[in-house]
């Protein structure tokens, strides 16, 4: 432990002053948490990073189980920040985008029940945003946006939801040229490949809108159709039709689009082809001249499109295609999976979300042409940093080999081409080489020096958090003072792996006032102060 009388000496000034004026400066920073909000700064400080919240339900018709995970969630992730926190105004919308797309009705085997696991949880959103009603939102400042399917809201629960939150959901499918133009909000794409102009269905990348991207754990034509796909229904017919093949069009205006997009793709395709992307070989309109094409008009979207968070809801997920899977009737399954996955960066986040789902990120092109427009930086899914969430707003870096994966088959790019025979459904996880020099030289992940960040909430009651950030695997020391330079707790005393980490100090019986946390790693020392007010 330090030296009592040196640590009083050094603090006793700083102390007294902060003790002076606690009540002034603690009454106006209070006045300013009543007024704006942000996401849990763990969670901004480490924006490549993904998180994994496990949830404990116990069947995907458990609506009160569903419904708590999404409060749970919210009520941990989305927090009171002040304006000098970068807190966002109270005043804002709040844009979610959950998977609604269509629901399979094509296939006679269709139900309601069965096809659940095509679109986001309905009780989970609910949830979410009566989590945020707590911090100070009306229903009337939440708007759900879709372009797809409103004939199929009904049976997702999706209006009887928005009739009991206030929450804003329209049927918004007409086409450009139809739809009013007060419900667009036209984005230039100014280094699209495919796009040169985009139209958000309003209120969507408005400025004065927060944005959630809420995807569904399935898989697709696509691989996995998780948060950076989930994008392109926020967006106007036919415009949204980013799945439509190479050799067609999109029913577009000419002037929104690259005159030589076509041109630019093919010899994309061919230069990825030549660079070996995974299954880029597959021939024909359902090969990897589609994937390119697709990816393409993802990435444009993803270019200028910009949400604040991105979850993928994994309470269940779903193999196959929509209705249609490779369970022995020729139908798709939902899977008790029981996790939120969820992070800053929408590319890190569907990487991690297909390696849980059974895959290997590094096969699917998607990742790779990220990579090249500077999307993301990491292929290897071990390379990325992965925390445990839990529902009290704790974080702790976990190797991602801790989580469960739940195999969930695809036909993405099926190779049943050139001698070779891979059934319909299958799971896209032949090894990948990540020792290449696809991502080396754009690695940042890992922290170049300590940092001891200051504690959030501050002044807090009953608890707040603390983060500190190592270069190098180390012992770590992390300790909680009193006024009088005595020790109070000693959060952390262990070995910790390179990274980011938070612990977070509950005062239980303490008294209000003025505490001090120290810590101390590879001679690296130093100490901050903080206020707990009763």
């Amino acid at each position: 432990m330090m030296n009592r009388r040196t640590f009083l000496k050094s603090t006793a000034a700083a102390t007294s002053a902060l003790i002076f004026s606690s009540a002034r400066a603690s009454s106006s920073y209070f006045r300013t948490l009543q007024n704006f909000f942000g996401i849990h700064p763990f969670i901004r400080h480490n924006p490549d990073a993904v998180f994994i919240m496990r949830t404990s339900v116990d069947g995907k018709t458990n609506s009160v189980a569903k419904k708590q995970v999404g409060l749970d969630f919210g009520r941990s992730v989305f927090v009171r920040l002040g304006e000098g926190e970068g807190g966002i105004p109270l005043t804002h919308k709040v844009v979610i985008k959950p998977n609604l797309t269509c629901r399979g009705k094509w296939d006679s085997r269709y139900t309601v029940l069965g096809s659940m696991g095509v679109v986001t949880d309905v009780d989970f959103v609910e949830g979410l945003i009566e989590s945020m009603k707590e911090l100070g939102f009306t229903g009337g400042q939440f708007f759900l946006r879709e372009a797809n399917c409103p004939e199929d809201f009904e049976e997702g629960g999706y209006w009887d939801m928005v009739n009991r939150t206030g929450a804003d959901l329209r049927d918004l499918s007409a086409k450009v040229g139809v739809i009013s133009e007060n419900d667009l909000q036209w984005i230039e794409v100014p280094d699209g490949v495919w796009f040169r102009k985009v139209p958000y269905l309003w209120p969507v990348n408005a400025s004065d809108t927060f944005f959630l991207n809420l995807a569904k754990f399935k898989t697709h034509a696509m691989g996995m159709t998780l948060c950076a796909k989930n994008l392109q229904g926020t967006i106007a017919h036919n415009y949204q039709a980013h799945c439509a093949a190479y050799h067609t069009d999109m029913d577009m205006s000419a002037a929104h689009k690259n005159p030589n997009a076509k041109a630019e793709i093919l010899a994309n395709y061919n230069r990825h082809a030549a660079d070996r992307i995974p299954r880029w070989d597959k021939p024909g309109d359902n090969g990897g001249l589609w994937q390119e094409t697709w990816a393409t008009r993802c990435l444009d979207n993803n270019a200028v499109s910009h949400p604040d968070l991105h979850i993928i809801d994994g309470i269940y997920g779903r193999d196959g295609h929509f209705i249609a899977g490779p369970s022995p009737e020729g139908l798709a399954t939902d899977y008790m999976t029981n996790m939120i996955i969820f992070g800053r960066n929408p590319f890190y986040v569907d990487n991690i979300g297909h390696w849980l789902g059974g895959h290997e990120p590094g096969n699917f092109g998607l990742f790779h042409l990220a990579i090249e427009r500077g999307f993301c930086s990491v292929l290897d899914p071990m390379r990325i940093p992965v925390y445990e969430w839990k529902p009290d707003g704790t974080a702790t870096l976990t190797s991602l080999s801790e989580f469960t994966r739940t195999p969930l088959k695809t036909f993405y790019l099926q190779r049943n081409y050139a001698g070779q025979s891979e059934p319909y459904w299958h799971l896209v996880d032949e090894p990948y080489d990540y020792a290449t020099p696809v991502e080396e030289a754009r690695i940042s992940h890992y922290p170049q020096s300590f940092i001891l960040r200051q504690n959030h909430p501050n002044p807090f009651n009953p608890s707040t958090a603390i983060e500190f950030t190592i270069p190098r695997d180390d012992y770590v020391r992390l300790e909680i003072f009193n006024v009088r330079g005595e020790l109070v707790e000693r959060l952390v005393d262990k070995f910790c792996a390179r990274g980011a980490h938070m612990a977070v100090w509950k005062t239980h019986h303490q008294p209000s006032g003025v505490y001090f946390y120290k810590f101390r790693a590879a001679g690296f020392s130093e100490s901050k102060r903080m206020l707990f007010l009763k």
